[in-house]
């Protein structure tokens, strides 16, 4: 039966080809927006590198002071990390590092706009840079504020070509010279605690750390757990610790920061009263309802001037005994095979426009594929959109009556 419905699928879409163009192109172009927009969370929330022990990890990346009538909001000091943050008992290692800043520098005349942060020697042994020469630089480095530094492979691309190796080499970043102890593997920019193009001991750094001793500046950490189930202990531990720090300004009543799980920590607004998550969830909804109610609604008015076009066809199944129900199953199996055409079509050009960003760097370091979890979301959204679009349709042509069908062939 399912061969039959398929054949006459095929009869009905060749039978109005303008109609069934703007059918398949509403369909495959919503489905393309929704594959790239799947492919794009995936890697934010799927992949581990270069943070590959997010299962024993918590984040701490906002700070914020709040009173009656003044706010104060940002990324913690390097201060509040080494002082307070460390000195939590169940943590095993502490990466602190700053978000990453914008210089120029020139090569051969060029001009590069290049990113840098600042890191302590412990960010190395939380996080799993993939070193594609060299290693990262150590404490007694840090200790001794050497100038050295890891770039990432693109950095070294820019600056050296295709040597083979650059360890030992000098590289300029913000008017100072650095000599390179390693190369990592790309990090792209839309993990923002972990990006940069040059990574630098904090101990170099043009601004003195050690003189903002309020809870405010401009770095995040990272708290490693001995082990899994020691994640809640460590969380509450940082919690209790936030609740007992003194007020920095009478101006303020309360201390807003959290350790956090990847996720939340990465959609964190800093503000106790406003979820991140809720906000991203809600971001994300929205905009996939928008997505696909005007395909849907399009696609729904089509589908009824079509069922008012065979409604002959219609009239004479009833009259040789046809259901109402044989008649809607038939007619949304035809919808759910036309939207499956489109989401082939979708999905071949959801390759096409992957590549086209991936080739154009619009996001740095970003490489978006198309895995089986985004392939999964894409047919799942192309089955629900056909099954949408066509229960109003089919309930209309159900309600047909058989002498009004029959008197329009």
């Amino acid at each position: 039966m399912l061969k039959n419905y398929f054949k006459i699928a095929i009869a009905v879409l060749k039978r109005r080809k303008f109609f069934t163009f703007i059918s398949l192109f509403g369909i495959s172009f919503t489905l393309t927006i929704l594959v790239v927009l799947a492919a794009f969370i995936d890697k934010v929330v799927n992949d581990r590198y270069p943070d590959k022990k997010r299962d024993r990890s918590l984040y701490t990346n906002t700070m914020t002071e709040r009173g009656e009538h003044s706010y104060n909001g940002g990324a913690p000091s390097f201060y509040f990390l080494d002082h307070y943050v460390r000195s939590l008992k169940t943590p095993v290692a502490l990466a602190i590092s700053s978000g990453f800043k914008g210089t120029n520098t020139y090569v051969n005349n060029k001009k590069i706009a290049i990113n840098y942060k600042y890191t302590n020697a412990e960010y190395w042994d939380i996080t799993e840079y993939e070193f594609l020469e060299g290693k990262p630089f150590t404490k007694q480095q840090i200790d001794n504020s050497e100038r050295v530094a890891v770039i990432s492979e693109n950095t070294k691309k820019a600056f050296f070509g295709n040597v083979p190796s650059v360890v030992g080499k000098y590289i300029e970043a913000d008017n100072v010279q650095y000599r390179v102890s390693g190369v990592v593997k790309n990090v792209p920019i839309t993990l923002y605690m972990m990006y940069s193009d040059i990574y630098l001991p904090y101990t170099v750094s043009k601004t003195d750390y050690k003189s903002n001793t309020g809870y405010r500046g401009n770095y995040y950490g990272i708290l490693l757990a001995p082990t899994r189930a020691d994640v809640p202990k460590m969380k509450e531990e940082f919690d209790q610790m936030v609740s007992k720090l003194p007020m920095s300004s009478k101006e303020f009543n309360k201390i807003y920061c959290t350790a956090e799980a990847f996720i939340p920590a990465y959609v964190n607004t800093g503000d106790d009263q406003k979820s991140g998550m809720a906000y991203a969830l809600t971001a994300i909804g929205i905009f996939i309802l928008l997505v696909m109610l005007l395909p849907t609604l399009n696609l729904i008015n089509i589908n009824i001037t079509r069922i008012m076009e065979r409604s002959s066809e219609i009239g004479v199944r009833k009259a040789f005994g046809a259901s109402s129900r044989t008649l809607v199953y038939q007619f949304i199996v035809e919808n759910i095979i036309l939207t499956l055409i489109g989401g082939v079509i979708g999905i071949i050009l959801s390759i096409i426009v992957l590549q086209m960003i991936n080739s154009a760097d619009l996001i740095a370091n970003l490489e978006l594929r198309l895995n089986f979890t985004v392939l999964f979301v894409g047919l799942l959204a192309c089955f629900l959109f056909g099954l949408l679009s066509g229960v109003y349709p089919a309930w209309r042509m159900s309600r047909l009556n058989v002498v009004n069908a029959l008197k329009a062939q």
